[in-house]
């Protein structure tokens, strides 16, 4: 062994063991093994009172505290007295110090797994406290909408304009693009086939019918709720977080009218103009492939667009768009106005915003459809 290694040596008197320490009780030197004395500190053994003899003892740090705090457990659950006295006072302090202060509760992450009845009574609990919010949400935007058509809603005009050219105009770019490579790729994909039979001149009727009534309308949804539903949502989280919500409540105005009102009429009224303007681009990606690809005429391709898609399709496919704006307005709104009061519920906030949108966007496509088919349109 080695001079310096920690050494603890046991001297039993009547009634009184006293523990000497000795060597240096650093981390690096591995100390001595406390089995010696699990006999001894059990209730029984004749051992009333324990002390301590330091006069040996050289260097210490935190691995003399964690074998003295072994001995201590086991004198306290065989209730063995404790004499501290003889040792340094750094290490009587250090002691007091965490035998004092308790575990706070909770501390411990404890894996505790609820019952499969209870969680799936939180979960439809949840799942009823959100569909209420829902209703309620959408209960006091029909409010606010009456309010409007009738003037006595109450919201800054500024913040309509300002909206309507966030969500319009600021969207071109982005909308070009993909109505743009939409419309390239369903020609591509259609004068695969069409190819085969003689008949890619009808490329132009399949681009122009599935863009003009379903394909532009959805399309441009996405980007609006990936774009300004995730914008929305964060807004109004923001001030959700910063309790300007709060503030406008207090001084007497309807957050409903006054944030919510203002981004759905924009996205109602842009939306339908986006999907306009994705139809037309749509088209003239169609027409790169059918002018480039497969040689037909610049005028031939305008001609049968133009007899194949007809004013039925336009509408629907304007309708869908409005009806989209309305959709991704209120997810947007709705999440942000259920946002938590953290920086991460924001976040959540918002992609839940994005991820509610899209899932409105296609089951409203898919009803719309569904009453088009049974109107025979």
């Amino acid at each position: 062994m080695e001079p310096n290694a920690p050494k603890l040596d046991a001297i039993r008197e009547k009634g009184l063991l006293r523990i000497a320490l000795s060597g240096d009780w650093k981390t690096g030197n591995p100390p001595p093994a406390i089995s010696e004395l699990e006999g001894t500190l059990v209730a029984g053994a004749g051992v009333e009172r324990v002390s301590f003899d330091a006069t040996g003892l050289g260097g210490w740090d935190s691995g003399l505290l964690t074998c003295l705090l072994k001995i201590f457990e086991r004198c306290s659950a065989a209730e063995i007295a404790v004499e501290k006295d003889g040792l340094p006072e750094g290490v009587r302090g250090l002691l007091d110090l965490a035998t004092a202060v308790p575990e706070r509760k909770g501390a411990r992450r404890e894996e505790k797994r609820d019952p499969l009845l209870a969680r799936i009574g939180a979960a439809a609990e949840r799942a009823w406290k959100s569909n209420r919010d829902t209703f309620t949400f959408i209960g006091e935007v029909a409010v606010a909408v009456g309010r409007m058509f009738r003037g006595k809603a109450r919201f800054r005009r500024s913040d309509l304009l300002e909206i309507l050219q966030e969500c319009g105009a600021q969207a071109l770019p982005i909308v070009s693009l993909i109505s743009l490579l939409v419309g390239l790729i369903l020609a591509f994909v259609g004068a695969i086939q069409l190819q085969m039979f003689g008949a890619q001149l009808y490329v132009a009727d399949l681009v122009g019918i599935a863009m003009v009534r379903e394909m532009a309308a959805i399309m441009t949804g996405i980007i609006v709720t990936g774009r300004t539903g995730a914008a929305f949502a964060a807004k109004l989280g923001t001030m959700q977080v910063n309790e300007e919500i709060d503030a406008l409540k207090t001084m007497g105005f309807s957050p409903i009218e006054f944030l919510v009102l203002p981004r759905m009429v924009a996205l109602f009224l842009m939306m339908p103009l986006l999907c306009l303007y994705a139809d037309l681009m749509g088209i003239l990606g169609g027409m790169f492939v059918g002018v480039g690809m497969l040689g037909l005429g610049l005028k031939q391709y305008y001609l049968q667009t133009r007899a194949a898609v007809h004013i039925n399709n336009l509408w629907i496919g304007l309708i869908s768009g409005a009806v989209f704006g309305v959709l991704i307005a209120l997810a947007g709104c709705l999440r942000g106005m259920q946002c938590g009061r953290s920086a991460s519920a924001v976040g959540e906030a918002t992609t839940s915003a994005v991820v509610t949108g899209i899932v409105s966007i296609i089951v409203a496509t898919a009803v719309i459809t569904v009453i088009c088919n049974v109107l025979g349109i």
